[in-house]
């Protein structure tokens, strides 16, 4: 049995880190109450902010900070191993959202997500890659076709979808 590694020891420091991290203005922020069920569902860009600046400072912070030791308990052991699971998938993120590209980028995404997709088998038994897993791979392709992901994505009409979504529809002048 694999011990538990997010505890809420884990996601009450990820929340003192959203809480005590100065970012630009320009950063979204992500809710303080993150981990928590009042927190509500993260959008992606929420996601990309906490998975590319909060999740990054909490976890070195916390499973990073120790050297390796010959007396490491087996959390910590499991701990850095799942802090490089994290960091192959934070920096794939990183690249591709890259404002420019080139050959060494594109190829540093594709290294990085490609290891993080093989660790998945060994840190978490039972857990086949999905077909999201390979879509990743093939974005070193799309990066390749069509250049910076930011040229391509769908962030933008998904937010005028949510806006439509929000503008009342009854027929009724004036509402």
């Amino acid at each position: 049995m694999r011990p538990k590694i997010v505890t809420p020891t884990v996601i009450t420091h990820i929340q003192d880190v959203i809480a005590t991290t100065e970012t630009p203005s320009w950063i979204n922020s992500v809710p303080g109450n993150y981990g928590e069920a009042s927190a509500g569902s993260l959008k992606a860009d929420e996601w990309r902010t906490l998975g590319t600046i909060y999740l990054p400072i909490a976890l070195i912070s916390l499973w990073g900070a120790k050297p390796k030791s010959s007396t490491d308990s087996r959390e910590e052991i499991l701990a850095r191993q799942l802090l490089t699971h994290t960091m192959h998938l934070v920096c794939a993120v990183i690249l591709a959202m890259k404002n420019t590209t080139n050959k060494g980028r594109m190829v540093a995404y594709r290294d990085n997500i490609v290891a993080y997709i093989k660790a998945l088998g060994d840190l978490f038994p039972g857990v086949d890659p999905r077909t999201n897993h390979h879509v990743a791979i093939h974005i070193y392709d799309f990066l390749n076709l069509f250049g910076p992901v930011k040229s391509w994505w769908c962030f933008p009409f998904e937010r005028l979808i949510g806006f439509l979504q929000r503008i009342p529809h009854n027929h009724i002048i004036g509402m």
